[in-house]
């Protein structure tokens, strides 16, 4: 059978084993829908369904639905399906007639499309075969030609170039003889010499026999018994002869025959010399046998001659001619006995170098099959044309499998129609269940999307008066407070910076669940945001003692591309976690550590103890083991590590980052629901210290979407360990990307100041000195690690390398104030480097540890982060820049020259906004105009203008920010057109969007209508100015 036959067969057993499945499944569901709506209220369901819930609500639900669906479609649903059916009834009939001729003309149609398939089939074999044979005995032909070709090398080499010559009749008869296995299509080989008619007399005597004319034979054919040589007549007088001199025993009665004298084979002879490749005789009656065959002729040399000789050249050249005689008739017979399906096909060869009168060479006359195929022949002579013709013996038989195939499709098709006769009625009842499903689906999505758009709403609504409150709140913190109002305010932002937290959290939530969530593109700086998150959680970590320290390989790029943002959010969520269960605990010893590497450099490492209760961590307190955290990873697991990380691409960053504490740990009933959204490990902590229970949820759903995974392990009393993986592409500076792309929150460390500074750090435990060296290394510093203060003493005195900066560990300064002095006092004696002590907290730090007259360390309070390292070595050191005082806070004078000279617009109709704006503008020197509608801002901004910059609402009465951008920038347009240019670069002012949506459709649109930022409310002051700064290069 046909694969054909099979995938028709396949389809139509399908269709009717799917037909009666869908009558049960449709069935099954009409009656639980039926029954939830009470439409049966017989004894099997009556008495539950009011205790039901489901996907429609409650009973009374359920109920208030079958009225109304009854009162309005009811009525005509029914006389629609009474109307059908009475149509059904008197129709079916024709339409069943209808339904077989259609299926008659199908099946007819499969019959011939089967039919000439396999008559197509057949054509292709007959084809095969020719072919077949057409190329095996033009390969024996070939085979016979070369040793031919090689005997005429023979002779050139054994007789002409040698004197005497080493081949005689004998020699040659022998010869030929024996090596007549290698030529086996051929009946003999002769070899004719060159003779001039100068030369004829003295060759005669030479070789005993008169030279003999070749058509005498042509004339009158002879039979071997009444052959004589003696008969012949000597050839007539010519330019030159070519008689044979030598011949094999088979045709040595052509000894003496002048080859020239023939007119056949005068001109094949000539055209063997010309071209010097093996030339054909058209197919003649051989001498003796009268079967037909041909002559190969081949050309003999003096010597050998390149391959572009001319035909002159060639002329001159020839010694002689060496030809083969091929039986064509026997050549095909022994052909056709090797193949097996001989008998199968007709095999005729004819020569068609004249295509009008073709010659016969080999075959029948017996009919066979009307269908034949012709195989071109290649015997290397291109003047002389031959093909070989094939057919089949036998008439193609009836072609039964089209038959069967053809038959059974129709019988199945009737089936099919008979069984769609008793069961049309269940196939519109499951129709009707399919809509109504459908309907059910586009309320589910209207729900979610009003859902969405009342969270936008609500959103857009919070933050505006937010805005004002926050704002107001940091223009208040910039007036004259005593330490008590300062208190007030600083919980009165805190307050405020919570609501919008839990804000944005609630809309992540909203995007996630509706699958609308979006990540970024841009290049950031990764260690740039782990000293911001550091910065964010350093106030809460020196409060309660708590250690913070951040680690980041030297193996991970400076700049990667991604969404910062978004990733800022997950480490922020993770180490929030930490802080919480540190507060919860009320304890105040350990750390949160959070490493960043690549998962390439830990993908060895995937052996998982039992449990760590090593001390050898960053505060000394056992932690979690962090190989436990990722050993359900798909990028560790063996059937392939690093799985779906792995990627012959260099572009791609593979980050594995992991957030260590030493908290209180989770208990391991609330371990299983850890990332479910809105549980928390204990409700106390919500109440106490804020959450809503869905920062893990929503990193979860962040980490996925960085193609990533995220685990941990948490052992209670302990501590808990976070890792996640996340997939970036390389952002370094010779990538396109990332010459293309600003560069985000990139602090300048201004390495080159301390570029070869030898620093020592004096640390006990490995891991936190790793740490410091870390940072300092960001700085371009050269450090050492010891682990006291003796070891750093004997490397200060008697190092090679000059220490200037020595940085001591709290623990070590305060282990014994005796070895603290003295470490002072001796590196006195040396050029003194500056002492530097590293402390959780200035309360912690003993004032006292050295004698009054000792210099005092430089007190340095962690966490540590590069921006604040070079600042305070800046100052200590006297080097550098002291202006670049990035997380470091500023005297309001010194931020009155950053938008100094600069005239910003700001468009808002709210005046509470508008009044925040302003003030957060000049607090940095810049001269603000607010105005408080859209039209008022394009007449303020029609060319020629004064202003730098524009702060536009987005939502605004009569005219919103979007219009109001469009027509300011076709204004700009137009008037660069008229300035001649075409060029509005110049006119165009840079529009920024500040808004309480923070969707990504508004941030979409704002680029759309021609903005060139985007700021959400609330907004700082700071990020007003950022997002401005990026206009004006020397700010």
């Amino acid at each position: 059978m046909s694969l054909l036959h099979v995938v028709g067969f396949g389809l139509k057993v399908g269709h009717l084993l799917w037909v009666p499945c869908c009558l049960i499944v449709s069935f099954i569901y009409l009656n639980w829908f039926n029954c939830n709506l009470g439409i049966n209220h017989n004894h099997n369901c009556s008495n539950n369904n009011k205790w039901k819930m489901g996907f429609l609500g409650d009973y009374d639900g359920k109920v208030w639905l079958n009225n109304w669906w009854e009162k309005n479609l009811g009525n005509t649903c029914k006389q629609y399906y009474y109307k059908y059916n009475s149509l059904r009834r008197s129709w079916w009939r024709k339409l069943w007639h209808a339904y077989v001729v259609f299926w008659i003309v199908i099946s007819s149609s499969r019959f011939l499309h089967m039919s000439s398939e396999a008559t197509e089939k057949r054509k292709e074999s007959l084809v095969s075969l020719c072919d077949e044979r057409a190329r095996m005995l033009q390969d024996q032909f070939n085979v016979s030609m070369n040793h031919i070709q090689a005997m005429s090398i023979l002779i050139s080499t054994f007789h002409h170039a040698m004197d005497p010559s080493a081949i005689d009749q004998k020699t040659f008869a022998r010869y030929t003889e024996r090596t007549a296995f290698e030529r086996p299509l051929t009946s003999g080989v002769a070899y004719a010499v060159r003779v001039l008619h100068s030369e004829r007399e003295q060759f005669e005597k030479q070789q005993g026999w008169t030279i003999k004319r070749m058509d005498t034979l042509e004339q009158n054919p002879v039979q071997e018994d009444d052959f004589a040589l003696e008969a012949l007549e000597p050839s007539p007088i010519q330019e030159e002869y070519a008689p044979v001199i030598f011949a094999q025993e088979t045709i040595k009665h052509v000894i003496s025959v002048d080859v020239l004298s023939g007119k056949e084979d005068r001109q094949n002879v000539l055209r063997a010399r010309e071209s010097g490749k093996g030339v054909l005789t058209a197919p003649f009656r051989l001498l003796k046998t009268n079967r037909l065959g041909v002559i190969l002729t081949f050309a003999v040399y003096k010597k050998e001659l390149p391959s572009n000789a001319t035909p002159d050249e060639r002329i001159q050249a020839t010694d002689g001619y060496l030809g083969g005689v091929f039986d064509i008739e026997s050549l095909v017979e022994k052909l056709l006995q090797q193949l097996a399906s001989k008998q199968s096909v007709i095999v005729n060869v004819y020569d068609t170098t004249n295509h009008t009168d073709p010659i016969a060479m080999y075959g029948s006359d017996v009919l066979g099959d009307e269908f034949y195929h012709v195989s071109t022949l290649n015997f290397g002579d291109p003047f002389r044309k031959h093909e070989m013709h094939c057919r089949f013996k036998q008439k193609p038989p009836w072609p039964w499998e089209a038959i069967h195939s053809s038959v059974g499709m129709l019988v199945i098709a009737v089936l099919i129609g008979y069984i769609l006769y008793a069961t049309v009625n269940r196939m519109f009842i499951s129709e009707d269940n399919y809509n109504e499903q459908m309907e059910l689906k586009k309320r589910a999505q209207a729900a979610d999307v009003a859902k969405s758009q009342f969270l936008a709403t609500v959103s857009h609504e919070i933050r505006t008066p937010m805005n004002g409150v926050l704002g107001m709140l940091n223009m208040l913190m910039d007036t004259d407070l005593d330490v008590t109002q300062q208190e007030y305010v600083r919980t009165a932002q805190g307050s405020g910076k919570a609501l919008v937290s839990l804000i944005n959290e609630v809309l992540d939530q909203a995007k996630i669940d509706s699958g609308k969530l979006e990540l970024e593109a841009v290049v950031f700086d990764l260690r740039a945001i782990l000293d911001d998150v550091l910065l964010l959680f350093s106030e809460k970590s020196q409060g309660k003692g708590v250690e913070l320290a951040v680690y980041v390989s030297d193996k991970v790029p400076e700049q990667l591309i991604g969404d910062p943002g978004r990733f800022r959010q997950i480490i922020t969520n993770l180490m929030g976690n930490s802080i919480k269960l540190f507060v919860w605990q009320f304890t105040e010893k350990g750390h949160i550590f959070v490493t960043i590497h690549l998962v390439e450099e830990v993908v060895h490492s995937i052996e998982v103890e039992p449990q760590s209760t090593s001390k050898d961590t960053l505060s000394g307190y056992p932690v979690a083991d962090i190989r436990r955290s990722w050993e359900g990873f798909k990028a560790f697991s063996q059937e392939g590590p690093l799985g779906s990380f792995s990627s012959p691409s260099s572009e791609l960053v593979n980050l594995i980052v992991s957030v260590e504490d030493t908290g209180v740990g989770i208990p391991l009933e609330a371990q299983s629901r850890i990332f479910t959204p809105f549980m928390q490990v204990d409700p106390s902590i919500s109440r106490k210290h804020g959450g809503t229970g869905i920062g893990l949820s929503i990193s979860k759903c962040l980490v996925g979407r960085m193609n990533g995974e995220i685990g941990f392990v948490s052992i209670p009393n302990i501590g808990s360990t976070f890792t996640f993986t996340a997939v970036f592409t390389n952002g370094s500076p010779n990538s396109k990307e990332g010459r293309t792309q600003q560069i985000n929150n990139q602090p300048h460390l201004a390495s080159s100041e301390f570029h070869g500074t030898n620093a020592l750090v004096i640390d006990p435990r490995p891991i936190r000195a790793k740490v410091s060296r870390y940072h300092l290394q960001r700085l371009d510093i050269r450090v050492e690690l010891v682990s006291d203060l003796d070891q750093g003493l004997s490397l200060i005195t008697n190092g090679n390398s000059a220490i200037s900066i020595v940085f001591i560990e709290q623990e070590v300064w305060d282990r014994d104030s005796s070895i603290s002095s003295h470490f002072v006092n001796n590196t006195r004696k040396v050029d003194p480097p500056k002492l530097f002590i590293l402390v959780n907290s200035n309360s912690s730090f003993r004032a006292s540890s050295v004698n009054s007259g000792d210099p005092f360390p430089v007190v340095i309070t962690k966490p540590l982060k590069a921006s604040m390292l070079a600042v305070t070595l800046q100052r200590a050191m006297g080097v550098g820049n002291r202006g670049n005082t990035r997380n470091v806070e500023l005297p309001s004078l010194s931020l009155q020259h950053l938008l100094r000279g600069r005239r910003i617009l700001v468009v808002d109709d709210n005046s509470v906004n508008r009044t925040v704006a302003a003030g957060a503008l000049k607090k940095y020197g810049a001269d603000v105009v607010c105005v408080s509608s859209g039209k008022d801002a394009i007449s303020k901004l029609k060319p020629p203008h004064q202003f730098d910059a524009c702060f536009m609402d987005i939502q605004m009465p009569e005219m919103d920010g979007f219009e109001a951008t469009r027509r300011i920038r076709e204004l700009e347009h137009m008037a660069s057109i008229e300035d001649g240019d075409g060029n509005n670069s110049k006119l165009r002012v840079p529009i920024l969007a500040m808004t309480a949506d923070v969707m990504q459709a508004t941030n979409e649109e704002c680029l759309k209508s021609g903005m060139d930022g985007y700021v959400s409310k609330p907004f700082e002051a700071e990020q007003l100015y950022r997002e401005v700064s990026r206009f004006f290069p020397t700010s």
